[in-house]
C-alpha cells in the first residue's frame, strides 16, 4: 500500500519541528510558529523558507487536529507541497554550502598582466572576475563594474591600449570602496544570497564573495561567487 501524502507531509515536518528545537535550544513546548520566529534570528534557510514553513504549520494543524478517524486526514496535501516539505527537511539535514555549491578553478592573474591578457582569458572563461595576486598575496578584484569605473576615470581623447594597462593599474583607480567578500566555504548559500541583498539594503555594491577555505583572504582562493550565480538557488 502506498504511503499517503498526508503521512510523507508528517513525518517531514515533525523532522523540521525537531530541527528548530535544536536550533534554538529549546527544552520545554514552544509552538512551531514561535520556533520559527526564534529560529529565523539565527539561520538563513529558516529565513529563505518562512513563509513555506508558516503555510505548513496551518497544514499540519488541519491534518492533524481535523481528523475524523486515526486513518483518515481532512487534508491531504498535493504532491508538490509533500516535494517541498521533504526538500526543506533535506536542507535543515544537510544544508547547501558555497564551496560544495560553486567550487570551480578561478584564473589567478598578477598585477602585471594586460588588461588586454585578462580580457582574452576571462572572455574564453566566461568569467569576468578578476583576482589579482601578487606572489600569493591578494591585491584587489576587479569586476565588470570596477573595470568600467576605471574606463570613466582615464577616458580621454586618446585611444586606452589595453596591451599596455596592466591590472595594477587599474586597482590604483578603483575608488569606490571594497567591492567583495571573502567568506568560509562552509558558509551556506541561503547566508551567502543574503549578503547580497543586504548590501543592496545598505546602498553597498557587492559585486562577489570570494571563498576560501576558512574565509581569510590569505588562504587559497577556492571560487568566486557572483549574484548571478545565487539566482540557481531555489
Amino acid at each position: 500500500m502506498a504511503t499517503r501524502n498526508s503521512e510523507r507531509f508528517l513525518v517531514a515536518f515533525n523532522r523540521i519541528e525537531k530541527a528548530l528545537e535544536k536550533m534554538t535550544g529549546s527544552s520545554t513546548y514552544v509552538s512551531f510558529f514561535k520556533l520559527i520566529d526564534f529560529a529565523k534570528k539565527k539561520n538563513a534557510i529558516i529565513r529563505h523558507f518562512e513563509d513555506d514553513l508558516r503555510e505548513y504549520g496551518d497544514l499540519r494543524n488541519a491534518i492533524v487536529h481535523h481528523r475524523t478517524a486515526v486513518e483518515y486526514a481532512i487534508a491531504e496535501p498535493h504532491d508538490e507541497v509533500v516535494e517541498k516539505i521533504e526538500q526543506i527537511d533535506r536542507t535543515l539535514t544537510a544544508p547547501p554550502v558555497a564551496g560544495e555549491q560553486f567550487r570551480r578553478r578561478v584564473h589567478i592573474f598578477s598585477p602585471a598582466d594586460s588588461l588586454a591578457h585578462a580580457l582574452r582569458t576571462a572572455g574564453k572563461k566566461r568569467d569576468f572576475q578578476i583576482p589579482v595576486y601578487d606572489r600569493g598575496e591578494f591585491r584587489g578584484l576587479i569586476s565588470p563594474s570596477g573595470l568600467m569605473e576605471y574606463l570613466a576615470e582615464t577616458v580621454s581623447d586618446d585611444v586606452i591600449s589595453r596591451e599596455m594597462t596592466t591590472l595594477s593599474d587599474i586597482l590604483r583607480h578603483i575608488q569606490t570602496g571594497r567591492s567583495y567578500e571573502f567568506i568560509s566555504a562552509n558558509l551556506s548559500i541561503y547566508a551567502a544570497e543574503e549578503m547580497f541583498s543586504e548590501a543592496v539594503v545598505k546602498g553597498r555594491r557587492l559585486d562577489a564573495l570570494l571563498i576560501t577555505e576558512n574565509g581569510g583572504r590569505e588562504e587559497k582562493l577556492l571560487s568566486i561567487i557572483t549574484p548571478w550565480d545565487l539566482m540557481k538557488i531555489e
